[in-house]
């Protein structure tokens, strides 16, 4: 299960994955980046989910695109992925609307649903960095009270979260000036500055969040800090969490997310078993 250390992608790597469309593209809103890209099985229905959801620290540079291959090899092993996009800082994102639309887009599975022969009893989100925050605030949004601006009543329940190479802490991350400034961007502030926010949209903030979590983490990743998800996963799991760490030796921070690679099979791998 490792990979070398010479063979380690770069961010470069990353941006030229190889390219493969979705069969359909759907949007939620009325936003340019309010879609979703939807691949399906080509074995009948009705269909398990995994919403997929990109990284790139949350800026508008960073899109879907790059996760095509890896929703494809989901795909290909019997799962419907929604693979979304939303709004980002530099394209109307940030606080709260970033949130919003992931939520929205999450939520808009119960409107493809009859179309596409999609079970949404066993929903699990998936995020690559930026996106496992977001993957995993996706299950912890039923804990947020009817007063935050990011509450949205009768949510679609997640099933589980897998969270690759994520960022579980966003109170931490701004202390430690993961991807920069853009935690700060995203959030409106500093933690002393709009603690109310950031305890509706950190992970760390509300667990317990009740669904089985598996955080698969590269040993050599040098840009998601892995101590700052040994200590969310320790918490989560003290308080009541079924979460599980899995590091992965000699890997980086994007091999979890090209699916020939090594890493990226386990991704898949952890998706069809959590989502069964």
């Amino acid at each position: 299960m490792s990979e070398t250390r010479q063979s380690l992608l770069t961010v470069d790597d990353y941006r030229r994955l190889p390219v493969v469309m979705a069969g359909r593209r759907c949007f939620y809103g009325a936003h340019q980046s309010q879609f979703g890209d939807l691949f399906l099985p080509t074995t009948p229905g009705p269909h398990r989910v995994v919403a997929l959801i990109h990284g790139g620290c949350w800026r508008a540079e960073y899109g879907l695109a790059p996760l095509g291959q890896l929703a494809q090899a989901l795909a290909k092993c019997g799962l419907a992925v929604w693979s979304i996009e939303y709004r980002r800082l530099g394209d109307g994102g940030g606080w709260p609307d970033t949130f919003l639309d992931v939520g929205m887009a999450f939520d808009h599975l119960r409107t493809l649903a009859g179309d596409y022969a999609l079970d949404l009893h066993h929903v699990v989100t998936a995020g690559h960095s930026a996106g496992g925050h977001l993957a995993l605030w996706l299950a912890a949004r039923m804990k947020l009270s009817p007063h935050s601006l990011l509450y949205t009543p009768n949510p679609l329940p997640v099933h589980g979260v897998v969270s690759l190479a994520g960022i579980p802490d966003l109170i931490a991350a701004a202390e430690q000036e993961v991807c920069g400034a853009a935690v700060r961007e995203l959030i409106g502030g500093s933690p002393a500055e709009v603690a109310a926010r950031y305890s509706d949209a950190s992970p760390a903030a509300l667990t317990p969040l009740g669904v089985p979590q598996v955080h698969l983490h590269g040993g050599e990743d040098e840009i998601a800090p892995l101590r700052m998800v040994e200590e969310y996963a320790a918490q989560a799991a003290q308080a009541g969490d079924r979460a599980t760490l899995e590091v992965l030796s000699g890997v980086g921070h994007f091999e979890l997310v090209d699916a020939r690679t090594a890493a990226g099979q386990r991704v898949v791998d952890v998706c069809v078993q959590l989502a069964a």
